[in-house]
């Protein structure tokens, strides 16, 4: 119950991310209310779909279709009150990140997946939908720029998996994972830290 609602919540948060560049690449409500379903929804489909778990989540619950659709919806009718879009959709961003990346190890451990997979498919399942929006929205993927996106996601997920190693499951750990994850994605952010990029002559 606890990993649904967390779900849930990410999937809000991305949603919002999807639907703020959709108001800044000034597209339709439609367009607005795509960006916002792949963005929620999008990491989530990833995962379930490498670990087997079918029919997919976002399949079998209304509530996983109506709760990135009301994300669109609130960003849509309330986007003129957002002063400071870029900021807002990263603050979003690096949440729905720090939740899925927690949610989708958590889930590949259920699953049997070895430690390692685990982490990896956790990072996966948090820049998932994100790729999938830059994409569509016409922007180069953040996780494939300078900027430390990914690593911080790799992060949450491995003290999800190193917990569940040491047969650790209290219900804390993937909260604080994911308190670690958004505060180092919000440093990088505020102090420009960036991956190393390549020498030129």
């Amino acid at each position: 119950m606890v990993l649904t609602v967390l779900d849930l919540v990410g999937i809000f948060v991305f949603g919002i991310t999807g639907a703020l560049v959709g108001v800044r690449k000034q597209l339709d409500v439609f367009g607005i209310q795509v960006l916002a379903l792949v963005t929620g929804l999008g990491g989530g489909f990833l995962r379930d779909v490498l670990i087997g778990a079918t029919p997919l989540a976002a399949l079998q619950d209304w509530w996983y279709l109506a709760v990135p659709v009301a994300a669109g919806l609130i960003t849509f009718f309330l986007h003129p009150k957002i002063g400071r879009v870029e900021r807002l959709v990263n603050i979003f961003d690096a949440a729905g990140l720090a939740l899925f990346c927690v949610i989708g190890a958590r889930k590949a451990l259920d699953y049997g997946l070895s430690p390692l997979s685990a982490a990896l498919l956790g990072t996966i399942s948090g820049i998932g939908g994100g790729v999938i929006r830059d994409i569509l929205s016409g922007r180069v993927p953040v996780v494939l720029r300078s900027e430390i996106y990914a690593t911080p996601a790799f992060l949450g997920a491995g003290i999800v998996v190193l917990a569940a190693a040491l047969e650790y499951h209290a219900l804390w750990v993937p909260i604080a994972a994911a308190i670690v994850r958004f505060v180092i994605r919000l440093l990088a952010i505020r102090r420009g830290w960036n991956a190393p990029l390549p020498r030129h002559p």
